[in-house]
């Protein structure tokens, strides 16, 4: 599991980068919130560890443009403002969890754990689709039922998302921007091509089309 730390102090982001480290997920660490959100256009993340009074963009208007891109990256605040008006403001700008310093290392793993459980996020990257079907995140492998085939990376990111997503309703536009990053946006007829070669893949019924939607990854 990839995470963002964005935190000035630089203290408490390197113990924070190294409890991580050690609890087995890979962490990519800044001090300044442009920075943070050039890396989250450039790369993909599964989760983002906030500070809010960091340099250029403070974290609540840095998530808050991410979530009017529709980049839906599960986000946790960590920070010393601790009024009831900042915790509302923190939860309007799209967190998923708001931690207030100070705070014990075991209450950050617990709350990741939570993260893990509610956005189907696996630090082990395998995947259970069903009994006889996994997917290995590290490797693109998919593994239906002794099968296993090595996905190019567009299918495998697809893929992945919808696994991270499951039951949800996903348009093509969420789909673009959480794939492609910073890339260039595909064509409907592209993603639609990338589908059917998942389709062919998986077993009949997974991935259901929503005709003027988008798609749904159904759990069986």
């Amino acid at each position: 599991m990839k995470i963002l730390l964005l935190e000035d102090d630089i203290i408490l982001n390197e113990i924070l980068e190294e409890f991580l480290v050690n609890e087995g997920y890979t962490v990519i660490s800044t001090f300044d919130g442009a920075q943070a959100q050039s890396l989250v256009y450039e790369q993909t993340f599964d989760l983002l560890i906030l500070d809010v009074n960091v340099p250029n963009i403070n974290g609540f208007e840095f998530l808050k443009e991410l979530r009017s891109h529709n980049i839906k990256t599960p986000a946790i605040f960590i920070t010393s403002l601790n009024s009831s008006s900042d915790l509302k403001q923190g939860f309007e700008s799209g967190c998923d969890d708001y931690i207030k310093k100070p705070f014990e290392l075991q209450e950050l793993s617990l709350r990741i754990n939570n993260i893990k459980r509610l956005f189907n996020l696996d630090s082990t990257h395998i995947f259970t689709i069903a009994l006889n079907i996994t997917y290995d995140t590290n490797n693109y492998e998919l593994n239906n039922e002794g099968m296993k085939t090595i996905l190019p990376k567009k299918e495998a990111k697809i893929l992945e998302y919808f696994l991270k997503n499951q039951d949800k309703t996903i348009s093509i536009d969420e789909l673009s921007v959480n794939v492609w990053s910073y890339e260039e946006y595909p064509s409907s007829a592209t993603i639609r091509t990338y589908i059917k070669n998942l389709r062919r893949l998986l077993d009949d019924g997974y991935i259901t089309t929503l005709k003027g939607v988008g798609y749904r990854f159904n759990t069986k």
